[in-house]
């Protein structure tokens, strides 16, 4: 198969500069996830180089975000659409490709355009996605110009909202990856070039302390002070830490507090906790509501959970150790030494792996240091990583790898 892909692994080296130069001028526009319009013109950026591939485009509005407001509230924050491209979707075998637009510097920030340096591009979001979109179009357009496409059906999911936990595209994803045999996602390999297997679960989660309003000097007695419960409870869920096996919690932010002559009323726990096997959901909530049952029973203060698990632990099946072995395979016709391990964060590949389709979730570029101002990819992987990808799917195509049956 190698012999017979060489055209177009050929002329992905061609396409090095222009690869470069895309996620250079995606990189230049701010598509932090509540910049919707950043988000949208970055959205439209990519829609318009895919326009090549001659594929059905469409926009899906998604339903807001949540998020607990400073005063306890639930506020409701708008998405940028999500952007669905496809192609034969008749085709014995179809792939859903996706990765997302949006990333995690505001528009205030001060890391706002890349620059290249020594073989090394930096910027935001070069590698924590866009360079992942890159490899992804570039594989896409490879695969087009193969006698073999006709053998295999795509479809892209790009959305706006995978920094923040996907709360408006979860049900799109969800909904495609019925469709389809296999998934590929295209967040930033490990820095070595490792391909992850598993990831552990996440969820955010606010607890808010109301307690009794008193000014200082008059009345201080009467106060009960929503802000001391909030750094008590704080320092009983860090203890989660070594009782709850496989689990971490961690307490982000305490919000809350006025005037110093005033009492506290309210202050809200801002925590993010990590899970390694499914089980561990049910064993967080408890934990976490053995400890608001306790503040709640004292005189004065209460408190309240709100927020969920939006990301399950991404344990791989028969079918997602199958995909891994044949792009190891790939890789190494290639001349790549792909290895596989763990990582504790998590990606959309959590959600679709819940959803029931096999997938890999970092053919991305090589790079590190995201979500920080020293964010980085390396040039050299645009061109390795489409090659891995745009070889993968030709095979598959050919009947030369099975991706395996439906199981949804």
């Amino acid at each position: 198969m190698r012999s017979s892909a060489q055209p177009i692994l050929s002329w992905i080296v061609t396409q090095r500069a222009r690869m470069l130069q895309r996620v250079v001028d995606w990189a230049n526009i701010n598509s932090y996830s509540l910049n919707t319009e950043g988000v949208a013109k970055f959205g439209e950026a990519a829609v318009r180089e895919f326009s090549g591939l001659e594929a059905d485009v469409r926009r899906q509005e998604l339903s807001p975000a949540e998020r607990i407001g400073p005063r306890g509230q639930i506020i409701q924050l708008p998405l940028a659409q999500a952007i669905v491209i496809g192609k034969r979707p008749k085709a014995p075998v179809q792939v859903l490709l996706n990765i997302h637009l949006d990333t995690v510097y505001p528009p205030d920030s001060s890391f706002q355009s890349a620059w290249e340096e020594n073989g090394v591009l930096r910027g935001p979001g070069v590698a924590d996605a866009k360079g992942g979109l890159a490899v992804m179009l570039t594989a896409l357009e490879a695969l087009e110009r193969s006698e073999l496409a006709e053998g295999i059906g795509w479809r892209v999911v790009l959305n706006p909202d995978e920094e923040i936990g996907s709360p408006g595209s979860a049900a799109l994803l969800a909904e495609t990856a019925k469709e389809c045999r296999f998934g590929l996602l295209f967040e930033p390999a490990l820095p070595d070039g490792a391909l992850v297997d598993r990831r552990r679960g996440s969820g955010i989660f606010s607890i808010i302390v109301r307690g009794r309003a008193a000014h200082v000097g008059r009345d201080f007695d009467a106060g009960r002070s929503a802000l001391i419960a909030a750094a008590k409870i704080s320092l009983q869920i860090h203890s989660l830490n070594q009782s709850l096996r496989g689990v971490t919690v961690n307490v982000g932010a305490i919000d809350g507090g006025g005037p110093a002559n005033v009492v506290p009323d309210l202050a809200i726990c801002r925590i993010n906790i990590r899970t390694t096997e499914p089980g561990d959901e049910h064993t967080a909530i408890k934990a976490l509501g053995k400890i608001v049952a306790e503040i709640n029973s004292g005189d004065g203060i209460t408190a309240e959970v709100q927020g969920q698990f939006t990301s399950p632990p991404k344990i791989p099946d028969d079918r997602t150790i199958r995909l891994l072995e044949a792009i190891v395979g790939c890789g190494q016709e290639l001349g790549l030494k792909l290895t596989t391990r763990g990582s504790g964060g998590v990606s959309d590949g959590n959600r679709l792996a819940a959803a029931g389709l096999p997938n890999i979730d970092t053919l991305g570029v090589r790079g590190d240091r995201i979500h920080s101002p020293d964010e980085y990819m390396l040039i050299e992987s645009l061109v390795e990583r489409a090659q891995l990808t745009a070889l993968l799917l030709v095979k598959i195509a050919a009947g030369d790898i099975d991706p395996g049956p439906f199981s949804r």
